[in-house]
């Protein structure tokens, strides 16, 4: 197994909040083609698995959003369900 350099780890400074979907999904494709070759010392791929398990929650996060933000289900006074376009005020369950 090589030894991973300093470029080769996680970015610790970077904010996994402020990535978008993309960004996070991305960096997250990344750690785990580093982490199935065996390119990180044990250290390194023990940061890179707790990054790789923010970013997993980050990007679950952001599709929840977009998805209630596409429709949301509602339900008819004879209980029958329909999907409704997602009102700005509605916020998404954590």
């Amino acid at each position: 197994m090589s030894e991973a350099r300093a470029d080769d780890r996680p970015d610790a400074d970077t904010s996994v909040g402020t990535l978008s979907f993309e960004q996070a999904l991305g960096e997250l494709e990344q750690i785990v083609q580093k982490l199935e070759r065996g390119q990180l010392d044990l250290e390194a791929s023990i940061q890179a698995y707790e990054r790789g398990t923010v970013l997993r929650r980050h990007c679950e996060t952001k599709l929840e959003e977009a998805r209630l933000r596409v429709e949301k289900l509602t339900f008819t006074r004879d209980g029958e369900a329909s999907l409704q376009p997602f009102d700005e005020g509605d916020t998404p369950r954590s």
